[in-house]
């Protein structure tokens, strides 16, 4: 991205809560001088004025759940030297792939007096299910230093370098006592990546696994050691269906859990 025209910069919204976009607001600090480096193009939640593409980096947030979503990401991604991902939603289905679980037709029965005027997917994919993604920043919402890191590094040239390891790590850095060790409380940070500076472990609760699956994640073994120490199978699962349960690693070790005794 380096050069002497500014970088062009969009970020797209598809089903989300806008969490990920606003975290990139609350770059208080730096926001002013990364809105001096680059051309903002496409951002509703920040500005109302559009720019055509192409764009050199487009963030993408949020799941593809409808059939408008998927021409959307396709034609994002076809304006887009590089897209990358931000949030939960983006990299893993998010919290809305819990229908993906269900009958979602029974849901829109259930819930809405005309069903009929519900047009939607019967499952929320990431982003990657449809369209080559370069990058991801995970979380939920992201982290504000790792997407300053993101937007740091392509603005001087350099991979971004983003941590690969678990949330143990992070807890460990902050002298954290282990929450499963200790209290016998789930959790599933050993083979969530890390990002969110251990939060919930710091106030003496399990990891949801927000910022998805580290790499090499064993998921299978954490159960099992889980269940050693008497958490029960829905707990669990409760867990691991959580704000990224339909990334591969999680839905695989749900799978298998729910074939096991209760």
């Amino acid at each position: 991205m380096a050069g002497d025209a500014k970088p062009r910069l969009a970020v797209f919204k598809l089903a989300s809560c806008d969490g990920c976009q606003l975290q990139m607001l609350n770059l208080e600090d730096e926001l002013l001088d990364i809105a001096g480096k680059v051309e903002i193009c496409y951002f509703l939640e920040a500005r109302s004025q559009i720019l055509d593409g192409p764009y050199d980096v487009a963030l993408v947030e949020g799941s593809v759940t409808t059939e408008h979503d998927v021409e959307r990401v396709r034609d994002i991604r076809r304006n887009s030297q590089m897209l990358i991902t931000i949030g939960a939603c983006a990299s893993a289905g998010g919290i809305q792939a819990l229908r993906n679980m269900q009958d979602v037709d029974e849901y829109t029965r259930s819930i809405y007096a005309n069903p009929s005027y519900i047009h939607t997917l019967s499952q929320s994919t990431p982003v990657a299910a449809h369209v080559t993604v370069d990058f991801a920043i995970n979380g939920c919402p992201i982290s504000r230093q790792q997407l300053l890191e993101v937007l740091t590094s392509l603005l001087i040239g350099r991979a971004p370098q983003l941590p690969t390891y678990s949330v143990c790590v992070e807890c460990k850095r902050k002298g954290n006592v282990c929450v499963l060790v200790s209290r016998g409380i789930a959790c599933i940070g050993p083979i969530t990546q890390a990002g969110c500076g251990a939060l919930c472990p710091g106030f003496n609760r399990g990891c949801f696994g927000c910022y998805g699956p580290m790499e090499s994640a064993n998921p299978d073994s954490l159960c099992h050691r889980l269940a050693m120490r008497g958490i029960r199978r829905a707990e669990i699962l409760r867990l691991l269906n959580g704000f990224t349960g339909w990334a591969e690693e999680f839905r695989s070790a749900a799978e298998k859990l729910e074939k096991t005794s209760p």
